[in-house]
């Protein structure tokens, strides 16, 4: 049994992921904000923390140590500083994100592509970046300024589920039974996804496994909106309206692009095919609907 922390975990993928620790035997404590209430019960701790704060911080990690802490809002290298300035812990992980990647958008990328290690690293908090390189400069910050500590940054796409609290699949679900007009501008491209309950899954087998530096995560295979639209109107008879008078579509300008996933699974993880997930989760909103 391991110690573990998790910052955030209240919902989405840091859910399965509490569960998925618990469900392993491991004595699990969060710290949040504490304005989302969780169904934990008394089976995990908790810290009320501002991440933003470090004097707040100080005050809540001091004297504690961890086996392993996941960092699921880690969003600039100050984040990334002023916790590991207070934080005990055998082992560090952060949800890294696809983004990184995003000056070169392709098939199959891989891990060594962005090069976090020797990326051009600069203090600053969350708004002053954009979210692509908040994430590479949050990356950077572990890596170049706490090298004596074991980390990993796990690079995960997009994320879905039924839990999903973003609803941007579900907007092609809601605009095509309800008739809505979509302004849509890349139905071929070929995407990457992970089920958000996968994701935990992956970042719990990563707290327990000897698995360090960046590492992908994805569902085996990609999908194209073009394929998700042609099966709601299938199982539907409803047709989508595609218009550039419509809402404009949340995935839009999205590339094609997927990640390598050889280093997640010679360490073990098998992850599923992306059309065993998402076409089920169509099928579960479409009867929401």
């Amino acid at each position: 049994m391991m110690n573990i922390l998790i910052l955030g975990g209240t919902k989405y993928m840091g859910v399965h992921l509490v569960n998925e620790l618990l469900k392993e035997g491991h004595d699990v404590t969060t710290a949040t904000r504490g304005t989302t209430a969780d169904t934990f019960g008394d089976k995990i701790k908790r810290l009320i923390i501002d991440r933003q704060d470090p004097v707040i911080l100080e005050r809540a990690l001091t004297n504690k140590c961890y086996d392993v802490a996941i960092d699921n809002i880690a969003y600039s290298s100050n984040d990334i500083r002023h916790l590991l300035e207070v934080l005990q812990t055998k082992k560090y992980i952060i949800t890294s994100t696809v983004s990184v990647y995003s000056h070169n958008f392709h098939e199959k990328m891989h891990e060594d592509e962005v090069d976090t290690t020797n990326h051009p690293l600069k203090w600053h908090n969350y708004e002053d970046e954009t979210y692509d390189e908040a994430k590479r400069q949050a990356e950077a910050a572990m890596f170049q300024v706490y090298p004596d500590q074991p980390s990993a940054a796990v690079r995960i796409p997009y994320i879905f589920g039924k839990d999903d609290y973003t609803e941007r699949l579900f907007f092609y679900v809601d605009h095509i039974l309800k008739s809505k007009p979509m302004n849509i501008d890349n139905l071929k491209s070929r995407l990457s996804f992970i089920d958000s309950q996968e994701a935990g899954k992956f970042l719990a087998h990563v707290a327990t496994n000897p698995i360090f530096g960046a590492v992908n995560a994805s569902s085996v295979g990609t999908i194209s909106l073009e394929e998700i639209i042609t099966y709601v109107e299938k199982n539907t008879g409803k047709k989508a309206i595609i218009s550039s008078e419509g809402e404009s579509a949340p995935l839009n300008q999205a590339p094609d692009f997927s990640l390598d996933t050889t280093l997640a699974e010679k360490s073990g993880f098998q992850f599923k095919n992306i059309d065993d997930w998402v076409y089920p989760l169509l099928d579960l909103w479409i009867e929401t609907l």
